[in-house]
């Protein structure tokens, strides 16, 4: 190991904390190695807290949910080699999914190094396909200008992900007291879509007979919920919204059709078939298409930060490109209220959805069904409560049926959809937001990927529901395997006793043993406080009546 500077003298490490700080950087989630001794040493003296977990991925996905909450990136950081690779998934995450995240690695010393190639790969070329910058620092006067680069292409549209590796030589190097951070810019504002633009866009809306809007991914920004609910109350056009953009508008106003969570041939597709014009704010590649474009077929227009990726079933015939809010608002005050618009078919979808969506919310058997428990967890969340779901079938029920009232209380993942992410994003949700409830639902699967966080989380001594639907086995997997036509093979497996399982970890667990007994213990968990985990047997045998037998024989003639 290279031998530390003298007290008196700042090294790389001291420097690249302070560039951190200057950067508003409050914590680094992560799980130190013997690379990063320095960099650790410098954050002690900083005022940089360590969140430290038990994975390199629950660091990552909390991290990356700390930037999709606050539109600041969240810091993350791990050793060489495995450290490394481990990060992988949550950089991915961040990068597909839309969250500012700057990952922070070690690395051998690359001048003078007597142990070969022991755990070295190439970090950097490994991070540069899922990331928007990856670059190895080997200049220490270097630091203040590649830190502040970093963070500005983290946050800048579309944001992501972003990558440091710091070798360990370089971080022991003393640094010249004449560098330091470099001034943080005021935060970039984006242009405004042509006056001409605006107007043609306006005029198509006027000119359409059944405009509906659609929000996706790209909409869950901050100042955007506001200027999208304003348009619709103001034009009263109906809107759809993609699984990422759940949340974004208010999901209970009249004019709100549903969430998109199947590719297509879900009862929202009825309304989305029958636009003649389609307002697509925030469409992000990333999503699978709730729509497809065909010559002919319904007008887009697309409104975005950027000019739209055309490929073969996307090529709006208008493209609005500026800050989306602005956008919006500018558009609303051109149409209001149209009479030449007929809503009448939507409003029929509406209600044919909304029926839908309440069968089988009361049913009384015993595992619980996917209706039922989505309609519970409902009925015990408050309006400002936090769902952060795990990756499995659940997450298509949820995303149909579970109303939300304000931005950024269902957090779910439809671009990567790894498993895995849940438990770490409701604990950094929790941690954010004190005050509120929030829950992690996660399959048994999913859990199992990450659960070893359930010690960070008790640490932490956050308030927290972790409720875990357990239908012993990769319950999506199987739904697509019968979906195939193909024989339920492979993919079932045991699980610990999740009640001792939770309890070991000195968080509090739970069984659920009737459906009566379920909501009462969710007001229970969160009147105690601390971290509580609940077991539900589910019963997934409605997943291929509803979401494939059914909507085999759906047809539109609402």
């Amino acid at each position: 190991m290279t031998q530390p500077t003298s007290a008196s003298q700042m090294n790389a490490s001291d420097l690249f904390i302070k560039a951190l700080e200057n950067e508003g950087v409050e914590r680094i989630y992560g799980v130190p190695g013997e690379e990063n001794i320095d960099f650790l040493e410098a954050m002690r003296k900083s005022s940089i807290e360590l969140i430290l977990t038990r994975h390199e991925q629950g660091a990552a996905f909390m991290a990356a949910t700390y930037g999709r909450l606050t539109g600041k990136p969240g810091v993350c950081m791990a050793t060489l080699g495995p450290g490394a690779t481990n990060l992988v998934t949550g950089g991915a995450y961040a990068q597909l999914g839309g969250f500012p995240l700057v990952m922070i690695t070690g690395q051998k010393p690359i001048k003078h190094s007597k142990q070969g190639q022991f755990q070295i790969i190439d970090i950097v070329s490994m991070m540069k396909p899922i990331t928007k910058y990856a670059k190895q620092i080997v200049n220490v006067d270097m630091i203040p200008s590649m830190v502040r680069e970093a963070f500005r292409l983290a946050v800048e549209e579309r944001p992501g992900a972003v990558f440091l590796e710091l070798p360990e030589d370089v971080a022991a190097e003393a640094v010249n007291d004449k560098t330091t951070p470099i001034f943080t810019a005021s935060k970039r504002r984006y242009a405004h879509a042509d006056r001409d633009i605006l107007e043609i866009a306006t005029q198509m809306i006027k000119k359409a007979k059944h405009p509906l809007l659609m929000v996706g991914a790209g909409a869950n920004r901050a100042r955007i919920w506001q200027a999208l609910s304003d348009f619709v109350t103001r034009t009263g056009i109906p809107y759809v919204n993609t699984q990422m953009g759940k949340g974004v508008i208010y999901g209970h106003a009249d004019t709100f059709l549903g969430t998109a969570a199947l590719s297509d041939g879900d009862y929202v597709h009825c309304a989305i078939d029958h636009a003649d014009l389609i307002i697509n704010v925030g469409h992000d590649v990333v999503e699978k298409p709730p729509f497809f474009m065909v010559h002919g077929g319904a007008q887009v227009i697309h409104v975005n930060f950027k000019s739209a990726q055309v490929d073969n079933v996307y090529f709006p015939q208008l493209e609005v490109v500026g800050d989306i809010a602005t956008s919006i608002q500018r558009i609303a005050n051109r149409v209001e209220k149209t009479e030449s618009h007929d809503f009448s078919y939507f409003i029929k979808v509406r209600e044919h959805v909304q029926a839908h969506i309440q069968e089988g919310k009361d049913d009384t058997s015993f595992p619980m069904k996917p209706q039922r428990f989505v309609a519970d967890v409902r009925k015990a969340m408050p309006d400002d409560g936090i769902i952060a779901l795990d990756n499995g079938v659940y997450k298509v029920w949820f995303a149909r049926n579970y109303h939300t009232c304000r931005p950024n209380t269902v957090l779910l993942d439809n671009a990567l959809a790894t498993m895995g992410a849940g438990l770490p994003s409701a604990m950094e949700a929790a941690r954010l937001n004190p005050d509120r409830k929030v829950m992690a639902i996660c399959g048994d699967g999913g859990f199992m990927m990450n659960s070893q966080e359930m010690e960070t989380a008790v640490r932490l001594k956050l308030n927290l529901v972790v409720l875990i639907l357990n239908d012993n086995s990769f319950g999506m997997i199987r739904w697509k395997q019968y979906a195939a036509g193909y024989e339920d093979f492979g993919l079932e497996f045991n699980n610990p006793d999740f009640v001792m399982y939770a309890n070991s970890y000195g968080a509090t667990g739970h069984r659920v043993e009737s459906v009566d007994s379920f909501i009462p213990l969710i007001d229970r968990c969160y009147e105690e406080g601390g971290v509580h985990l609940i077991e539900l047997p589910v019963d997934y045998s409605e997943n291929n009546k509803v979401l494939i037998d059914e909507l085999k024989e759906k047809v539109c003639i609402i």
